[in-house]
């Protein structure tokens, strides 16, 4: 049996917190866009952050870089089953707690019932297959979500399939092989954007290719960033930084966005992730960094379930705008602190018992 990757081995490397900040920025990003999306979902153009969806391709590309960092070295030692179990371990037990919130709130919304007309059996099929991340588009009043109890997991679906090529191709490969790879792969994705007028596609049963195509791009590029060591020293810091990454997501909606967003996914978040790699951590932000990414995991798997209900009760009741701004400042803050508790007193004590299980075995 392979031997486990034990805590000591993983704090053997240096953590790069400020990449950690940024995706806890990526995530609070993620939750605004999705209350904004709502209001003006036929006109994206008065959405302020109306490109927040592209914090899922900065995670890719995050992961990419972060998987290779921790992997490409002890992945020949350990093993492929010790790989998977880690894996697993990190991030299956929010799939379940986002899966578990979100059939409840399906089941409870107080606003609209999605659940109507629904079959149990259907309704536990939906569950079954959120809580295995097996793609099931079949709610139309959900849009024919990939994953109608928690629409985020699209992303960890391909998430897992990156983990899939990466332990059984992309680590075999060169650098130069996989710097090759890039351009097909970025051909792929531009064509997506050029097709779509957008990168807004890959969480739905219709937009299906499109997830994969964003998620082996990006992914790629961590990869390549970590193995061609483009790491850029400097000293923007993670404010700094934050605010180039808040860019992309604020940038004007126009006619143009399959050339922008391409070019954002394909250029800027690769040299985000190297800046972030490379730059001088201030102590008096490392604590917001810790939190930040501690937290921006739980805060992805377990928002979705109130944003339905915020969707919902923003369709039926149409408050006013006013009332709307605190609406969305109180449910974010809401749901930063639900995700802290569920990081705090769910996702780290399971985890750690896992693991705790693992090493005994």
């Amino acid at each position: 049996m392979n031997q486990p990757t034990t805590s000591t081995q993983l704090q053997s490397k240096p953590h790069f917190h400020i990449l950690d900040g940024l995706r806890g920025i990526a995530a609070l990003a993620v939750v605004v866009f999705h209350y904004m999306e709502w209001i003006y979902y036929d006109d994206f153009s008065k959405n302020f952050i109306a490109h927040g969806f592209l914090a899922v391709d900065f995670f890719f590309c995050l992961s990419g870089f972060v998987i290779a960092y921790a992997y490409d070295n002890r992945l020949p030692q350990i093993g492929l089953k010790s790989f998977f179990t880690s894996r697993l371990i990190r991030l299956h037990p929010l799939v379940i707690f986002g899966s578990v919130i979100g059939f409840i709130g399906l089941l409870i919304d107080p606003f609209e019932n999605h659940a109507e007309g629904y079959s149990i059996a259907k309704l536990l099929l939906i569950l079954i297959c959120s809580l295995f991340v097996i793609p099931l588009p079949v709610m139309k009043e959900r849009g024919f979500n990939l994953f109608s109890l928690n629409a985020p997991a699209w992303s960890l679906f391909w998430e897992y399939i990156a983990n899939l090529l990466y332990a059984f191709i992309l680590i075999k490969l060169s650098k130069k092989v996989l710097q090759v790879l890039l351009i097909p792969a970025a051909v792929a994705l531009i064509w997506v954007s050029y097709s779509s007028e957008n990168l807004l596609g890959g969480w739905s049963g219709g937009t299906f290719a499109d997830g994969g195509i964003r998620m082996f791009y990006s992914f790629l590029a961590g990869l390549v960033v970590y193995r061609s060591g483009w790491i850029i020293k400097n000293k923007l810091g993670f404010i700094g930084l934050s605010v180039l990454l808040t860019a992309a997501f604020v940038m004007p909606w126009g006619s143009l966005n399959w050339i922008t967003e391409a070019l954002v996914v394909l250029f800027y978040f690769p040299l985000l992730v190297s800046l972030g790699a490379g730059s001088i951590q201030s102590e008096s932000f490392k604590k917001l960094c810790v939190f930040l990414g501690n937290i921006s995991y739980p805060l992805y798997m377990t928002h979705y379930a109130g944003i339905w209900w915020f969707g919902n009760y923003y369709v039926t009741q149409n408050p006013s705008p006013e009332k709307l701004a605190y609406i969305i400042i109180f449910g974010t803050i809401t749901m930063v602190l639900f995700s802290w508790i569920v990081m705090k007193f769910y996702d780290t004590p399971v985890r750690n018992y896992l693991t705790r299980l693992r090493q005994k075995r």
